[in-house]
């Protein structure tokens, strides 16, 4: 029994760390790696590591051939062009729902977390902001209280978390703008106006376009 919960703790920490190296392009796309490589950047056996890669192929983040090792798999451009399009719809579509009727305990909440924003933002933390850009999208959606729209935007996070950790790296200063655009949303929603939903569908657009200069 202890064994089971060891290898179920060993694979998951192996998980977490491979995911942690693809997120942070320390293993970038594209790239080749063999199972003794990450035997030897984990410091584990082969067992908890062969499940993790499971794990991750299903998905998206590589994928396993027994020929040729471990393959770091990048999102296509038309792919993230269709998830960027997919959040459009479902986060305009959040806003709609919530912005007549959010209350003042779910404002604050949101408050908060643009408090934590700002200071990132000021000091240009690209690794913490993408985290708070993504709650703070989460927030919203949860909000809205459809969960099968949280669950499809839970799916693609740690996609999107890449992408957007990629090109934050080129141009910090963009966090600011992203930043201030978030405040722009929240202060519609705060007066409880449908201008909300255009502000987020136009920094989500801006947002797609900024990937793919």
């Amino acid at each position: 029994m202890n064994n089971k919960k060891s290898n179920m703790l060993f694979k998951d920490v192996a998980y977490n760390q491979i995911k942690e190296k693809l997120l942070e392009e320390e293993y970038a796309p594209g790239t080749l790696l063999s199972e003794k490589t990450l035997i030897d950047d984990l410091k584990m056996s082969k067992t908890p590591i062969k499940s993790a890669l499971i794990r991750l192929e299903a998905e998206g983040f590589v994928t396993v051939s027994s020929k040729q090792g471990v393959l770091v798999n990048d999102l296509t451009i038309d792919r993230i062009n269709n998830i960027y399009n997919l959040r459009i719809a479902l986060e305009t579509f959040n806003c709609e729902q919530i912005y007549s009727q959010i209350t003042k305990e779910q404002l604050e909440h949101l408050w908060e977390n643009l408090e934590e924003t700002k200071i990132v933002s000021e000091k240009l933390d690209v690794k913490e902001f993408a985290s708070l850009d993504h709650g703070f999208h989460l927030s919203i959606s949860e909000i809205a209280g459809n969960d099968e729209i949280t669950r499809v935007l839970l799916n693609y996070q740690d996609h999107l978390l890449r992408i957007t950790l990629r090109h934050l790296r080129k141009d910090p200063s963009r966090v600011r703008k992203f930043y201030q655009e978030h405040v722009a949303i929240m202060k519609a929603l705060e007066k409880h106006e449908k201008e909300s939903i255009r502000l987020m569908r136009q920094h989500l657009q801006e947002s797609k376009s900024i990937l793919f200069q």
